[in-house]
Formats: C-alpha cells, sequence, structure tokens
C-alpha cells in the first residue's frame, strides 16, 4: 500500500510539473510584445539639458547668421564733394568764358572767341579757324590758318556786338579796340552782373543737388557725420560764390578803366 501512494504521488508531482511548464510557456507566447521602456530620471535630464543645448546652438547660430549679414555702408562724403566742387567748377568756367566776351578798352584775344565764322558752308567758332594775338593793348591781330577765309572773318566780325572794324593787312586782320563810351561801359556792367548772377544760381544749384542726396541718406547713415559733409558743402559754396564775385569785380574794372 505504502509502494503504490508513493507512486501516486511520483506521477501526481510529474503532472503538476509539465501543466507549469506548459501555462509558463503560454504566458511567455502571451506576452511576447516588446517590453516598453521606463527612462529613469537621470536619462529624462539628460534629454531635457540636450534639447536646451540644441535649442540655444540653433538660436546662437541665427544670431551669427544676422551678424554676418551687416550691411557695410560705402563712405558717400568725398564722392558727394568731388561731384559738387567738379559741378561748381564747371560754373566758374562758364563764367570766365562770358566774361571774356565782354569788349573793354583793352584788347583780349578772348573776346573774339564767341564770333561763329561761316567758311566753305561750315560754320566755326572763330578760334577753329584763326589764332588771335595782341599787338599792344589798343590792338589785335587775327591770322586766318587758311588766307581764303580772311574775308568771311572781316564780315563776321563786322557783324558781331563788339563794333570793331578790322582792315586787312596782308594775310590777317588788323582789329583796333575803340575807346568804350560812358553808355557802353553802362551797358557791359549791366551784362556783367547778369553773368555774375547767373554763376552764383549756377553754384547754388550744385549745392542744392548736393543737399538733396544727403537728405536721402539720413535713414542709413550717421547724423552727426552727415551735418558734417552739409557744413563741408556749404564751405564749398560760399568759397566758389566769393570766387564768382571776384571775377566780376574784376571785370567790372577793367571796363571802368577803359
Amino acid at each position: 500500500m505504502a509502494i503504490f501512494l508513493r507512486r501516486a504521488l511520483s506521477f501526481r508531482n510529474v503532472l503538476l510539473l509539465r501543466s507549469s511548464a506548459i501555462v509558463g510557456r503560454e504566458l511567455f507566447q502571451c506576452n511576447s510584445e516588446a517590453p516598453q521602456r521606463i527612462l529613469s530620471h537621470s536619462a529624462l535630464e539628460f534629454v531635457k539639458e540636450s534639447r536646451r543645448g540644441f535649442a540655444k546652438g540653433r538660436n546662437k547660430s541665427k544670431d551669427d547668421s544676422a551678424a554676418s549679414t551687416i550691411e557695410v555702408l560705402p563712405n558717400m562724403g568725398p564722392t558727394i564733394k568731388a561731384n559738387t566742387t567738379s559741378q561748381m567748377e564747371a560754373a566758374i568756367t562758364a563764367l570766365s568764358a562770358e566774361l571774356s566776351k565782354l569788349r573793354t578798352g583793352r584788347a583780349s584775344p578772348g573776346m573774339l572767341d564767341h564770333i561763329i565764322v561761316e567758311t566753305g558752308g561750315v560754320k566755326l567758332p572763330l578760334s577753329q579757324i584763326a589764332v588771335v594775338s595782341v599787338l599792344d593793348s589798343k590792338t589785335l591781330s587775327i591770322n586766318p590758318f587758311d588766307p581764303n577765309a580772311l574775308q568771311k572773318l572781316e564780315t563776321a566780325i563786322v557783324e558781331s556786338a563788339l563794333g570793331l572794324n578790322p582792315k586787312v593787312d596782308g594775310d590777317r586782320l588788323i582789329a583796333a579796340i575803340p575807346p568804350l563810351t560812358k553808355e557802353h561801359v553802362q551797358a557791359v556792367c549791366k551784362v556783367v552782373t547778369k553773368s555774375c548772377e547767373d554763376g552764383r544760381l549756377s553754384i547754388r544749384r550744385a549745392r542744392q543737388k548736393a543737399m538733396d542726396t544727403i537728405k536721402k541718406l539720413y535713414s542709413r547713415y550717421p547724423k552727426d557725420d552727415l551735418k558734417r559733409l552739409e557744413k563741408e558743402v556749404e564751405e564749398l559754396t560760399k568759397k566758389f560764390v566769393k570766387t564768382a564775385e571776384d571775377l566780376c569785380k574784376a571785370k567790372e574794372k577793367e571796363i571802368s578803366a577803359g
């Protein structure tokens, strides 16, 4: 009987062991899905710090990009002053040319430059077809490059507003400068005044162009630099206006002296 009981118990244990193994295997198969990863506190902190560092790096790269695109503005001062000076010098040159056309009591080669001579069907300034020289303070000599143009030269000089009556002397013309009358002096002085005012207007137009250009730069350049540039343009204007006035005063003095 005892032996029978021992065998029964042994058989029962074997069955229990087999059952537990089968159940364990089934449970393992049911839970074969991948286990979820659970991060520890230290791992979470690492992820947070990494994200912060990435964000800072991205912001820094944006700042560096913005800094690298800062526009470097050229210095416009020298260009503006050079252009303004060139325009004002041109105004003085034009004024000098106008004043040289006016007849005074003294002989001057430039007083004939504005006379236009028609020769060979072409109209040219007298200075391009003849050489004018001063024989003395009251006499001019006109020597044409082509002797055949002598008659045309004489006609053009007589018909000009200078009041000259040149005479033929071989292959050249001799023009005596007659003394100026009081009325002629007054008329010529009025022309000088008008020419002087025209010169001042040309100089002031150049100044205004410079000031307009400077005003357009106020939104981009330092105000102190632009104020300094405006002051320099004003000084240029005063300088050239004085030059124009000095030229006209000298011309009036020459005319009045006869």
